[in-house]
């Protein structure tokens, strides 16, 4: 039986962190693999996402792209899994905050900083996040001392933000600072993050090894 939930995805992508998302949901889902090139820019796919990119969630005929929204989507649609503050706590302020800083902000600039770009000093007003330093910066504060970014319990934005540092690090476009490295380490020894990694890695190695022959 097909389950109502369907991620569009290539485990080399942030379909990873939909995945991951996903698994501490706990919810039955299916997963359509979609290549890069052709099959992510075809008539089919375009219906579903018409930027003809991956991740692309599908729940119950409802279609949800862009990865902090599909985090957040998940979080509000199973209650039960407790990954996101009620809406009329306090709490869903700090979530809110940091779940979106980690689509805005952090997302601009480990993107800029992938491509070599630094904002100049006279223009950082003209931009979301102003400085690259600015925004690390931020999340150290926020971070130093804490296992989650959001409160005491985790939640959907650790999935978010957890997922761009730890990448970041990994990639090199996230300085590597102690705050960042305990809070990541903390988070990629779920579970859930575990089963995620590991299903994505053998698709991975299933491709590498199609590719080679």
């Amino acid at each position: 039986m097909t389950s109502q939930i369907i991620l569009y995805s290539h485990p080399m992508s942030r379909g990873r962190v939909v995945r991951w998302m996903l698994e501490e949901v706990g919810q039955p889902y299916d997963v359509e693999l979609v290549g890069y090139g052709p099959a992510m820019k075809s008539e089919k796919y375009l219906a579903i996402n018409p930027m003809g990119k991956v991740p692309a969630l599908v729940h119950a005929g409802n279609v949800v792209t862009e990865t902090a929204a599909i985090c957040a989507y998940l979080a509000d649609a199973f209650p039960d899994a407790g990954l996101a503050p009620a809406p009329a706590s306090p709490g869903r302020a700090a979530y809110y905050r940091w779940l979106f800083f980690g689509a805005g902000p952090l997302e601009a600039a480990a993107s800029n900083r992938a491509m070599g770009f630094e904002v100049p000093e006279d223009k950082r007003a003209l931009m979301g996040y102003g400085s690259y330093h600015d925004v690390l910066a931020t999340l150290e504060g926020v971070l130093e001392g804490r296992a989650y970014i959001a409160g005491e319990a985790f939640s959907a934005a650790d999935v978010y933000v957890g997922s761009q540092l730890g990448f970041g690090m990994m990639f090199g476009t996230v300085e590597k600072r102690p705050a960042f490295e305990k809070y990541w380490l903390g988070l990629a020894a779920r579970p859930a993050y575990q089963r995620a990694a590991q299903t994505d890695d053998a698709l991975i190695a299933e491709i590498q090894a199609k590719a080679e022959g």
